[in-house]
């Protein structure tokens, strides 16, 4: 695609993700232009090329790509008020915290104005823009996403979950789920390292090991849960609730909170009370799961 045939992008907001957003599409040549509240913020971003639009209506008329970083829902709502009457026939993608009715409900309003729309889920930092190691999730408008796949690959790898609106949302929140588990155990392993003189860093390197080994176990504890079979897996739920039940009486000896770790040894005890000791840690999932209308999308490659 020349730099000619690039779409123009127009970016609503220039917090740090929204700034670094508009910085990786006028590196990679798209004309762009950016609107902030605050219009001073957009200074370097025109020092190198973007023009800066004075009111909202100005930046969407722009072009037919319109992504909003905004901080939630009701600053997408507020900001885009005033430019209703030129949304038609352009392409809105959101990427502000929403819930998965949010969403839809935006989509509605937005479709409701003429304009196809996207909501999007980043899983990125400001630095991690425009490289392999962040990526966003999107659903909505399949022709949206198919007519601006190249546009949306320039902040960060895409993966589209399909029609739903909300879809990218719940996807997000269940990587959200995985990520504050994790920080939250390692906030309370450090807490517990504490009186023993380990500091935090010291401790991060290893932890960051013991982490990465644990992503490798994910796709076996996927087959398992995926599958329901539980019987030969490596990991008991008794095994596990040995080392649970230590975890927090070492907590509760050194005056550490326990609050992280005693969910999960309820549901190992119900595991086990319920005769499945002798099956495999990712059996617990047969608990946690409840009664849903049907398996949400894959992402589409």
């Amino acid at each position: 695609m020349s730099e000619r045939t690039k779409p123009h992008v127009t970016v609503l907001s220039l917090g740090r993700m929204g700034a670094a957003i508009a910085a990786a599409f006028l590196d990679s040549g798209h004309p762009t232009t950016v609107w902030n509240r605050t219009a001073a913020k957009a200074g370097a971003l025109v020092a190198r090329g973007a023009v800066r639009a004075a009111t909202v209506t100005e930046a969407v008329t722009a072009g037919p790509l319109v992504i909003a970083p905004l901080l939630d829902h009701d600053a997408v709502r507020q900001t885009l008020a005033s430019a209703t009457p030129v949304l038609h026939g352009r392409t809105l993608v959101n990427l502000a915290n929403s819930t998965p009715d949010q969403a839809r409900e935006l989509a509605a309003w937005a479709s409701g104005h003429g304009a196809d729309y996207l909501d999007g889920a980043m899983l990125a930092l400001p630095d991690t823009v425009a490289t392999p190691d962040g990526f966003f999730l999107y659903s909505g408008s399949r022709r949206a996403f198919t007519t601006h796949r190249r546009a949306l690959e320039v902040m960060a790898p895409a993966h589209y979950f399909g029609t739903d609106p909300g879809a990218a949302e719940v996807h997000d929140l269940a990587l959200l789920g995985t990520g504050y588990a994790a920080l939250t155990g390692f906030l309370h392993s450090a807490a517990l390292l504490a009186p023993a003189g380990t500091t935090p860093e010291t401790f991060a390197p290893l932890a960051a090991r013991w982490l990465h080994g644990m992503a490798e176990f994910l796709p076996e504890l996927a087959r398992e849960a995926g599958s329901a079979t539980y019987s030969d897996g490596v990991s008991t739920v008794d095994l596990n609730r040995a080392g649970v039940d230590s975890l927090i009486g070492l907590s509760r000896a050194a005056g550490v909170a326990t609050d992280v770790h005693e969910p999960l040894k309820a549901l190992l005890d119900r595991r086990s009370a319920d005769g499945h000791g002798g099956d495999s840690f990712s059996s617990v999932y047969e608990l946690l799961r409840g009664a849903h209308p049907g398996p949400w999308p894959r992402p589409e490659a």
